[in-house]
């Protein structure tokens, strides 16, 4: 394939932007070469300012689950424009977009709309403080929760790809209220209670792992949390940035059965547009002003555009259910590809093929991954036509898009790359 033209691209931004990239895994620095720069997507489909074109299987990092330019997102966000593109002020799509959270996630009785998954975390983890009264916060090694300061430890996801320190400028007093500990291990999460209970304001999950590759939780694991935060007045947040709408229409915690205190989402409620949201139960919410004390405000929070393009999302998902099925079927037959000696984890439409001949079920097996062999396969399938994320450490995701046709080219490709 040619990649003169986004090579050039590549020198010019180097010079304006920090890597030459607004997001650091984008760079490309982990698997070798320099990225791509994309020019449209189509369905299933991207393609780049070489004419090349590519399956995707990033989809935006997981959103696009309708894939790209959906016809009713578009003519959505066309009607939208037509409207204004900001108002600051509220809008009836807000409560609407608010309502078919509540409706598709019981949990989040009421919601609050702001403009990224990062800044629902950050909100929901001030909630529960305010909430509690108490400082420290529980998370899990490999878990990524946006680039919120105190939760930058041992995140995974760009900063396990980049090899990075986990606090690189970040206060220690900040890092000091995070508690890390290994996911999928109850007895850790229990000890950690022992110890310090009367502090532990929240335990902020993933309850499906994407940001150190795909890591789905251990039988009873989730349902360990729910316990352990009930019996010491602790609150239990998921972080459903990447797996809410995605796993099920109702999240993780619809796939499997668990009710948290708080949500985050983000990605899908956009339909591809910047936007986040945090909820739960109602009288935690309560306390979020103007209504409570907790302070959080945002001038494009519910921005007609995001709402529009999540509305339609939405919308057409609870219309077609058996979209679900299709997810899941396809995202099979693509995950048995994998050869002896790369262990495959798959949660509905999210996946990851790990460059290791050991189960992951946490960070330290995720880091075991031969990163070297994922890059060399990452570049033989970009060379084939299937565009994946440039991380070992990052989800994959199938779309409604995608084909059969797809599938079996996917395949035949990873198969190739496999051996190479």
């Amino acid at each position: 394939m040619n990649h003169s033209k986004s090579e050039a691209l590549f020198r010019r931004a180097q010079e304006l932007i920090p890597g030459g990239v607004n997001s650091p895994v984008r760079a490309f620095r982990s698997v070798g070469g320099n990225p791509v720069f994309l020019a449209r997507g189509e369905g299933s489909h991207v393609i780049d300012v070489d004419a090349n074109r590519y399956i995707d299987y990033v989809g935006s990092w997981g959103p696009l689950l309708l894939g790209h330019r959906h016809p009713e997102i578009l003519e959505a966000i066309e009607r939208a424009l037509e409207i204004g593109t900001s108002f600051g002020a509220p809008t009836e799509a807000e409560v609407e977009l608010a309502e078919a959270i509540r409706d598709a996630v019981p949990s989040m009785e009421m919601v609050r709309l702001v403009n990224s998954g990062t800044e629902a975390t950050m909100s929901a983890i001030r909630l529960a403080r305010g909430f509690t009264g108490r400082d420290l916060t529980v998370k899990f090694e490999g878990c990524y929760h946006g680039h919120v300061d105190s939760l930058l430890v041992k995140a995974g996801s760009g900063v396990a790809t980049l090899g990075l320190p986990d606090t690189a400028g970040v206060p220690k007093s900040f890092s000091d209220s995070t508690i890390a500990l290994p996911y999928n291990s109850p007895a850790a999460v229990e000890e950690a209670f022992r110890l310090h209970g009367e502090r532990i304001a929240a335990v902020i999950v993933e309850p499906v792992v994407g940001n150190m590759g795909v890591v789905p939780p251990a039988e009873g694991f989730l349902e360990a949390l729910r316990e352990l935060t009930s019996r010491h007045g602790a609150l239990l947040i998921f972080d459903e940035v990447m797996t809410g709408f995605r796993v099920a229409f109702g999240g993780a915690q619809q796939r499997y059965g668990i009710r948290p205190d708080l949500t985050t989402l983000g990605k899908v409620i956009g339909g591809g547009l910047p936007v986040g949201a945090y909820g739960g139960r109602r009288d935690i919410m309560k306390h979020v002003a103007p209504v409570g004390p907790v302070y959080q405000a945002g001038t494009l929070s519910g921005n007609p555009l995001a709402v529009a393009a999540g509305l339609a999302m939405l919308r057409h998902l609870k219309r077609h259910p058996e979209i679900y099925d299709q997810l899941e079927t396809r995202a099979a037959a693509l995950c048995a590809a994998a050869p002896a000696g790369v262990t495959v984890n798959r949660v509905g439409s999210m996946f990851t093929f790990f460059f290791t001949a050991g189960q992951v079920t946490d960070y330290e097996s995720a880091k075991r991954s031969d990163t070297a062999r994922f890059g060399r396969f990452f570049r033989a399938m970009l060379e084939r036509g299937v565009y994946l994320a440039p991380s070992q450490f990052e989800a994959a995701f199938v779309s409604a898009a995608h084909t059969e046709d797809d599938i079996r080219w996917t395949v035949a490709a990873a198969r190739e790359a496999f051996s190479a």
